[in-house]
C-alpha cells in the first residue's frame, strides 16, 4: 500500500524536533452534494528544526515516531 503524502501549513514549532501541520481537505457531501471542508491537526518529525509557522509543507507517512507522531517532513513548498 502507498503512503500517503499530505501538505499543508505549519501552525506550530514549540516541540523539539517536530511540527504541527494543518491540512485541509475538501469534499462534497454524497447526499447533499455541498462541498465541505475539513482540517486536521497532524504532528510530523522535523529532524533540524528547520520549519517555522507558516511555512507551506509536504508530509508522508512513516515509521511511528512517538505515540501521535507518525509523518516525517517530506519537502518545503514555496
Amino acid at each position: 500500500m502507498p503512503k500517503k503524502i499530505l501538505t499543508g501549513v505549519v501552525i506550530s514549532d514549540k516541540p523539539n524536533k517536530t511540527i504541527t501541520v494543518l491540512v485541509e481537505r475538501k469534499y462534497q457531501h454524497p447526499v447533499l452534494k455541498k462541498i465541505i471542508k475539513v482540517k486536521k491537526k497532524y504532528n510530523a518529525h522535523d529532524e533540524n528544526n528547520k520549519f517555522k509557522n507558516g511555512d507551506k509543507v509536504s508530509i508522508i507517512e512513516s515509521k511511528p515516531f512517538s505515540k501521535n507522531k507518525k509523518f516525517q517532513v517530506m519537502e518545503d513548498l514555496k
